[in-house]
């Protein structure tokens, strides 16, 4: 368990620390005393709970919040306030933070509290870890597939199909850092305000396209919508990066993903900077190790060999080939195998039906069921009960 704790006051960090580290000595408490120290520490961990100041000099808490929810959806944020700063406790809660410590700090308080955000953690990681690995494992293929097609390099054997699909027409926005000396926190803000007002007027994505620019893929609601979003963005940024000089641009809307290049040297003015040309993209392991993830979360569902392929944005022949070549099955064998150890599992259910348990790992029908059981371990399901000694109820 990661905990970040962010204070500009060492002693209420130390304080904070040891009282954590009594009760749970096998906990990574993490130390910031600016929200520039906090971003720098959530860009190297993944943090479990978040505790902050409210008012600290530069980027305040609720600030902090604000730009960082996104990176990291998964902490619990707390928050820290003296009596007059409640009304902005108040506030944080209503961005989402789990609750709030009033100065002085009371132990019990602090240890009850880190008590409860650790079981609905350790809850909520026994539902979801498998889904979590399939989605990171998902936003990386669609970003690095993105990154090379927008700077005008090779996708290789990636298929473009899943994206062209959900995004049958699409704008692009370029925010540009003009100061080459800025560092992660300024790229760490642009990206969580861009992400956030994405998903307010609309859908889509950004990327880092090198270290002073990001770009974002987006269909808006509307076109009217776009200029909002544009303006917000212009907004938020002026409020969050202060002084530092920033371009944000946007073009559109298109609907041919080959033009994206050739947009994208437009919006940008200059060469591209920081992306170097391999010969083939890093990422067949990568995508045979998410199909083989989703699989597993989904056994239960129709899982054609096409509909996989397009999760990892491959096309289905390469796919077909690459799977077989990584996992030394065919794709319909290894989804017959992973279904029918799971059945052999549920049968050893007495409670179960088999008619629960064929739909229980993706078959419409008992008859289809048996035979495949039977095909595979020369025994009907039924025998099979009879072999483990399990009587139906």
């Amino acid at each position: 368990m990661h905990i970040l704790i962010t204070d500009d006051e060492n002693f209420i960090r130390e304080g904070i620390k040891r009282t954590i580290i009594n009760a749970y000595p096998d906990y990574h408490v993490h130390l910031a005393a600016s929200a520039e120290e906090a971003v720098q520490l959530m860009s190297e961990h993944r943090m479990d709970i978040v505790l902050t100041d409210i008012l600290m000099p530069g980027i305040n808490g609720l600030e902090l919040m604000r730009i960082s929810r996104h990176k990291q959806p998964q902490a619990k944020w707390v928050v820290i306030s003296a009596h007059s700063e409640f009304s902005y406790a108040q506030q944080a809660v209503h961005l989402g933070a789990r609750d709030y410590l009033l100065k002085p700090i009371g132990k019990a308080k602090l240890v009850e509290l880190m008590e409860s955000l650790t079981q609905e953690i350790r809850q909520e990681h026994i539902h979801s870890r498998g889904e979590e690995t399939l989605r990171e494992g998902l936003k990386y293929l669609r970003e690095a597939a993105f990154q090379r097609l927008a700077a005008g390099l090779s996708i290789g054997k990636l298929s473009l199909e899943p994206l062209v699909e959900e995004y049958p027409e699409y704008y692009l926005l370029l925010v540009e850092l003009e100061n080459e000396q800025n560092g992660p926190l300024e790229h760490f803000i642009i990206e969580n305000v861009l992400t956030e007002l994405i998903d307010r007027y609309g859908k889509g994505f950004v990327t880092s396209f090198d270290r002073n620019s990001l770009l974002g893929l987006i269909m808006p609601g509307s076109e009217i919508e776009m200029r909002v979003l544009q303006e917000q963005i212009r907004s938020h940024l002026h409020k969050c990066l202060k002084t530092q000089p920033f371009r944000s641009v946007h073009s559109g809307p298109y609907r041919d993903f080959d033009r994206i290049a050739g947009e994208v040297r437009q919006l940008r003015q200059r060469p591209a900077a920081g992306v170097q040309e391999q010969n083939e993209p890093q990422g067949s392991e990568t995508a045979i190790h998410i199909a083989l993830q989703y699989i597993k979360t989904h056994f239960n569902e129709e899982l054609s060999l096409e509909k996989v392929a397009a999760v990892v944005f491959l096309n289905p022949v390469y796919f077909s080939q690459l799977f077989k070549q990584k996992t030394g099955q065919g794709y319909k064998e290894y989804v017959i195998s992973l279904r029918m150890e799971q059945a052999k599992q549920l049968l050893l259910n007495p409670n179960l039906r088999l008619v629960d348990i064929a739909e229980q790992i993706g078959y419409g029908s008992v008859r289809h069921f048996t035979q495949v059981f039977r095909k595979k371990f020369t025994l009907t399901p039924t025998e099979y009960r009879m072999q483990r000694n399990v009587v139906d109820h």
